[in-house]
C-alpha cells in the first residue's frame, strides 16, 4: 500500500522540545507552567493545588486530554514525598471528575510513563496523563491511515472545562 504523507506542522513544537536546546534554560515546558501562573490561560493549565496541576495536552490522543503534574520536576514516584504523591492522584481524580462533568466520556485512561525507552516525552517531569475515551473515538482514519482526528477546537474543550471547576471544587 502507498503512503502519503500527512502534513502536520504543528507537531514540530513537540519535537524540538524532546531534546532540550543546550542554550535553552534547563527543565521541561511543565517546569516553566508551574513558575508562571499568571500566564495560566494562554498555557492551558486549569487548575492549581500548592504541589501540582492540570494542563491540557498541546498534543492530544483525544480531545480533552489531560496531564497532572507536580511543579517540581521529578523523574519519577520514589522520589516524591508522600504528600506530593497524594496531592498528585488527588489532582488526578479531580481531573477524571472534570471530564466526566465536561464530556461523558465512555472510560477513562490513566497512565505515567517513567523514562524515554516507556515512552516518556519528558523523561525527567512525571506526569500522568488523563484521556477520556468513547467507543468508535479510533476509528479507520487511524488504523487505515496512521492519523489521529480531534474532533473538538482545543480553545473550546479548555473552556468547557473550566466551566465545570467551580461546581466541583464546592
Amino acid at each position: 500500500m502507498k503512503r502519503s504523507p500527512l502534513w502536520a506542522p504543528w507537531r514540530m513544537e513537540y519535537i524540538r522540545n524532546l531534546e532540550p536546546d543546550e542554550s535553552a534554560q534547563t527543565g521541561s515546558f511543565l517546569a516553566e507552567y508551574w513558575q508562571h501562573p499568571e500566564s495560566d490561560t494562554e498555557n492551558m493549565v486549569l487548575h492549581r493545588s500548592d504541589l501540582s496541576f492540570i494542563v491540557m495536552n498541546r498534543f492530544p490522543y483525544t480531545n480533552g486530554h489531560l496531564m497532572v503534574a507536580p511543579g517540581e520536576a521529578i523523574a519519577d514516584l520514589p522520589q516524591m514525598s508522600a504528600e506530593q504523591r497524594a496531592d498528585l492522584m488527588e489532582m488526578t481524580t479531580l481531573a477524571e471528575r472534570m471530564l466526566q462533568a465536561a464530556f461523558n466520556p465512555q472510560g477513562v485512561n490513566i497512565g505515567i510513563n517513567v523514562g524515554r525507552c516507556a515512552g516518556a516525552g519528558l523523561p525527567d517531569h512525571l506526569h500522568i496523563h488523563v484521556v477520556p475515551r468513547w467507543a468508535g473515538d479510533v476509528n479507520f482514519m487511524e488504523v487505515v491511515g496512521g492519523v489521529r482526528v480531534i474532533p473538538q477546537a482545543m480553545d473550546e474543550v479548555y473552556r468547557e472545562l473550566l466551566a465545570v471547576l467551580p461546581g466541583l471544587l464546592a
